[in-house]
Parts: C-alpha cells; sequence; structure tokens
C-alpha cells in the first residue's frame, strides 16, 4: 500500500499492511536520528516511515517551523510574537497585546498580507501528494491564538472581565484561520485538514466547560466546518486532559482526535476508543513522559503493541504517534522497539536512508 492508501483505509477501519504512522520528533531528536542514519535532517521523517505530509499555514509556523541553532536565540514573527529557543524548543517571550488597553486590542491587524507566504509553505508538502496523505494545519485556531498575543494572564482576565472583546477577538482569530483554510482548500489536494486549539493542562481544562462552550465552541465549529464543507476528515490537536469537552467535539465535526496524552486523567487511550470509537479515529497514545524515555527496549515494544491491538480492535480508527515530541532524552533503542511494534523493523529504516543517502549526494548529514 502507499502511504495515502494506508492512512485512509485505517481512517475508514478498512483493512491495512501495517497500522499507519505519524510521528513527530523533538529537533534534537531529529539531528540524532539525522546523523545516526546520515542523512539530511529534513529526510528523518522519511527514513523513519511517516505516512503523513503535512505544514502549518498558521502561527505554529513560527513556533514549529523557524528554526535556531542554540538557546536565547529569538525571533520577532510576523503576529508581532516574540519566540525565544529554550531547551530546544521555541518558547514565547514577548506578547505583543500584554498590557494593552482594550482600544489596542481591538484596533489588532493580523497579517494578512502575509497570506501568500503562509500558504506557500505547502509548496513542498503537495509534491509528494500521490503516493503520501497530505495536511494542511491552521492551528492554533481561537483561544491558543489569542493568548499567544495576549498573553495568558490578560487573555483570562479578559475572559473573566470583558467577555465581549474575549468574544470578539476570538472571533477574529477563528476568521484569520478560516482564512488560510479556506485558501488551502480551494488551491492544494488534501486529505484531511489539521485543526488544533490547546485548552486543556495536565490535569483539567484551562477553562471551565461552560465557559468553553460559551466562548470558543462556536467559533471552532466555524473553523471546522471549512474541512467539512469540503468533504475532508478534521483531524483535531489539543493536548492535556479535555475529556470533557470530547462530546463536543464529536458534535462540531471532529473526525480525528490527537495526541491522547494517557497518563492525564480521564485520556486513557484505551478507554477513549471503547466509549469514542465509533465517532472518531485516533493518533497519538505512546507515553512521552515516561514510557519512552525511562523504560526498557522491551517494555516498549510490548507496550506499544498492546496500544495498536486495542485500537486497532474494531477494525482500524488508529494513526500510530507519541502523546507529545519524542524528547532527546529517549533511547534510540526504546525509538526502534516502538517502530518494531508497528511492523517497522530496523533493517528497514537503514536501507529508506540508504536510499535517500543514493539521491541526495553531498547532503549526506546536517546538524
Amino acid at each position: 500500500m502507499t502511504s495515502k492508501q494506508r492512512v485512509g483505509a485505517a481512517l475508514h477501519k478498512q483493512p491495512v499492511d501495517r497500522v499507519p504512522i505519524f510521528m513527530w520528533f523533538h529537533p534534537d531528536t531529529a539531528v540524532t536520528l539525522s546523523g545516526l542514519l546520515e542523512i539530511p535532517l529534513l529526510a528523518v521523517a522519511e527514513a523513519m516511515g511517516n505516512d503523513v505530509r503535512q505544514t502549518w499555514v498558521n502561527n505554529n509556523y513560527a513556533m514549529e517551523g523557524v528554526v535556531h541553532e542554540r538557546d536565547g536565540e529569538s525571533h520577532l514573527d510576523w503576529w508581532g510574537i516574540t519566540w525565544e529557543k529554550q531547551h530546544g524548543f521555541n518558547q514565547i517571550s514577548g506578547f505583543p497585546l500584554a498590557g494593552a488597553p482594550r482600544e489596542e486590542v481591538l484596533a489588532y491587524q493580523f497579517p494578512k498580507q502575509r497570506r501568500e507566504d503562509l500558504l506557500a509553505l505547502m509548496a513542498p508538502v503537495v509534491r509528494d501528494s500521490r503516493d503520501f496523505f497530505i495536511g494542511c494545519d491552521v492551528s492554533p485556531c481561537v483561544f491558543e491564538m489569542y493568548w499567544r498575543l495576549r498573553g495568558m494572564e490578560d487573555a483570562m482576565t479578559d475572559i473573566g472581565a470583558d467577555p465581549e472583546l474575549a468574544d470578539e477577538m476570538f472571533r477574529r482569530c477563528a476568521d484569520f484561520a478560516i482564512e488560510l483554510g479556506t485558501a488551502a482548500c480551494d488551491r492544494f489536494p488534501l486529505d484531511w485538514y489539521w485543526t488544533g486549539d490547546d485548552v486543556a493542562g495536565q490535569r483539567c481544562l484551562m477553562l471551565s466547560p461552560k465557559t468553553w462552550r460559551a466562548l470558543i465552541k462556536p467559533h471552532l465549529q466555524r473553523v471546522i466546518a471549512v474541512g467539512k464543507s469540503r468533504g475532508l476528515p478534521v483531524a483535531y490537536h489539543c493536548c492535556g486532559a479535555l475529556r470533557p469537552i470530547l462530546p463536543d467535539l464529536v458534535e462540531i465535526g471532529v473526525d480525528i482526535l490527537n495526541p491522547i496524552q494517557s497518563n492525564c486523567p480521564g485520556m486513557d487511550a484505551l478507554e477513549l476508543k471503547r466509549e469514542y470509537g465509533r465517532d472518531l479515529a485516533f493518533m497519538g497514545g505512546v507515553d512521552t513522559q515516561h514510557l519512552l524515555p525511562n523504560a526498557s527496549a522491551a517494555e516498549v515494544q510490548r507496550a506499544t503493541e498492546d496500544l495498536i491491538g486495542g485500537m486497532t480492535a474494531d477494525g482500524g480508527g488508529y494513526i500510530l504517534a507519541a502523546s507529545h515530541t519524542i524528547s532527546p532524552e529517549t533511547p534510540i533503542e526504546n525509538i526502534f522497539a516502538m517502530y518494531e511494534a508497528a511492523g517497522i523493523g530496523r533493517a528497514e529504516i537503514f536501507d529508506r536512508a540508504a536510499a535517500i543517502r543514493a539521491r541526495t549526494p553531498g547532503m549526506v548529514r546536517q546538524a
């Protein structure tokens, strides 16, 4: 099967030759794998068997797509947000609307003049559209986009003290995601439409379910409607303990849930599969906090095999992925053990790496 066929069949609970994979690696982990496999950094996902090709066309590009070499390096994005590399990740160090008065918040303009630059990020992705499953990520969509502009403290204060302002800004955040998503759907051969809005922490939602339903849900539904109107499956990313709003997500059209942090309350992957498996497909569930960095290779392989078995017991509806990016503390043997459980052995990975080297002479390694 091609990757496109494999993911499509899994989402429809049809037979597949192996479980599809969409794995995300911490930048430092990707560098380690690049060196081990002697391939360019950008080819690591291909060598490791990822079946999905996808990129960001909204503010997640500023977080994930701009790479700095050293901690402390920073950049100012097109939204006016300052990012600084800290412990291997880009973190926000400057919020453009923090402390701003109401009228200044309402005067803020999204970077619509950069729409074509953002959409152009899809060009290398769609070159693989014949064989790979193609996605476009329009997140962050509502709440998460606003707090990146306003700062978490001011955003939460707005929700409590000035909900009309919060609602208006949530609307504008969603409108920009909709503009980007509509253009992407019109222009590119997408296989799914990727949304996201982190609204949960490790223990519970950041907002009460009532507040989320009143202020966030209507705007998120509008974003999701773009993909649904094109007949595309819609994926939704939210870390943490979001169990209380899962029925709402199903109601507004989410088809695939990611990343399933099973060690959060109410988020056990197999329990979610039993309760929501008729309505949702799942992507994620391999624990990156405890299992992958700390267990033995045998334990990782056994746990991954159990996860795949349980998540596909009804015939499919599952894409193997970790519950977060795979950290640099993860032993390489544990990464290979996880892939072994998915039916991809070390030899297959190294064979793919050899093929990549053969077609990219002079670009064997990128640190």
